[in-house]
């Protein structure tokens, strides 16, 4: 029984899908809960993902490999204890290289890397995701709408693929069924916005519209399927990145306004910023600032008490830029230095996921 479980546990987005599992009599909604459950199993870790060079500064080699070779890591996972990189036994399938522009979540302890465009500058539609449980990748359905630069996010065992360049639509992936379908759209276009999920709705930040700056926050509900102005902002923010924690969301990074200001673009503008909203008391608190780190183009996740980032120094500007890793503490409001990443690379994620115990983390 035990062994069965797993493997349910193990393929559970397949198992959802096969035919014998519908009418839902058949996977009852407790079955649903234990398995993914089941899934959390393991140790939670940080990985990396990205077009890596000079991973063999690692110091590690696969006995395979000859010494001087250079492995081509494209995951990476993050050994606390030891704190250093290592590399996961898998690379990104050959069609996600040097894609730029897409779309990133976890749902389930799936990964899904969805959309972008490739170095010709051609949109993509294409969907992936990796079963960190079984170390491996797979290619779902494409979404309906080719689009890149915009935000993918995981609400209620869902996905919703939010906006893009040039594009209001909004389509929903459902894994019960491998398939997208358009849902309510944006009020209109946005760009440089971003969004996360806050108490089981979207919440969409910052940004431009085609005309000017977008100071309100759209709130999205499912159940409804419909766009709300829930507040207006008093000041405007681009480029960030945001994560929530029960009633809070974390903006970090990107540029910041006050409303009114005629401020032009400056060299201090690019810092590391991390400010917070309540949803509950509609309370903003500017919390903790870095200026020796840039606060645009970063990635970040939340992983056990903190959020994780991987920045770069703003005094460092090269086509391949060595990041630096961090961690914002939510509780002591502090920053936590990190050694720094050990390799240079480009278009990368930081995510956290359970990885099996086999890993030996």
């Amino acid at each position: 029984m035990e062994a069965c479980l797993d493997f349910m546990a193990a393929h559970y987005h397949q198992v959802l899908r096969r035919p014998e599992a519908r009418p839902h009599l058949l996977l009852p909604g407790a079955l649903r809960q234990q398995l993914r459950e089941r899934r959390m199993k393991g140790t939670a870790a940080l990985v990396a993902v990205g077009d890596f060079v000079g991973a063999s500064s690692l110091g590690l080699a696969l006995p395979y490999c000859h010494p001087q070779e250079e492995v081509p890591w494209s995951m990476l996972r993050y050994d606390e204890v030891a704190q250093r990189w290592l590399p996961l036994a898998n690379n990104l399938p050959p069609d996600l290289l040097n894609v730029r522009g897409y779309a990133s979540a976890m749902l389930d302890n799936y990964l899904f890397i969805v959309g972008g465009y490739r170095i010709t500058s051609q949109e993509i539609s294409a969907a992936h995701c990796y079963n960190a449980c079984l170390n491996e990748w797979s290619q779902m359905a494409s979404m309906n709408q080719k689009r890149s630069n915009f935000k993918l996010l995981a609400v209620n065992g869902k996905l919703y693929a939010i906006g893009g360049q040039s594009l209001s639509n909004v389509e929903c992936y459902n894994p019960e069924h491998d398939w997208w379908n358009f849902v309510a759209s944006l009020p209109s276009p946005l760009a440089e916005f971003s969004a996360c999920e806050c108490k089981g709705k979207i919440y969409v930040m910052g940004g431009y519209t085609t005309r000017d700056r977008n100071m309100n926050i759209l709130q999205y509900c499912p159940t409804s399927d419909s766009w709300t102005n829930f507040e207006m902002c008093d000041i405007h923010i681009r480029k960030q990145q945001m994560l929530s924690v029960e009633e809070t969301i974390y903006l970090v990074g990107g540029c910041i306004h006050e409303l009114g200001s005629s401020q032009k673009s400056s060299q201090n503008e690019d810092m590391l910023t991390v400010q917070s909203y309540n949803i509950a008391t509609r309370e903003w608190l500017y919390l903790k600032e870095n200026t020796s780190k840039s606060g645009l183009n970063l990635t970040c996740t939340l992983h056990n008490d903190g959020i994780y980032i991987m920045s770069r120094e703003i005094t460092l500007s090269t086509s391949l830029e060595h990041r630096v890793f961090l961690k914002y503490n939510i509780f002591t409001d502090s920053w936590e230095s990190l050694r720094r990443f050990p390799v240079f690379g480009q278009n990368m994620l930081v995510c956290s996921m359970y990885l099996p115990n086999m890993f030996k983390l």
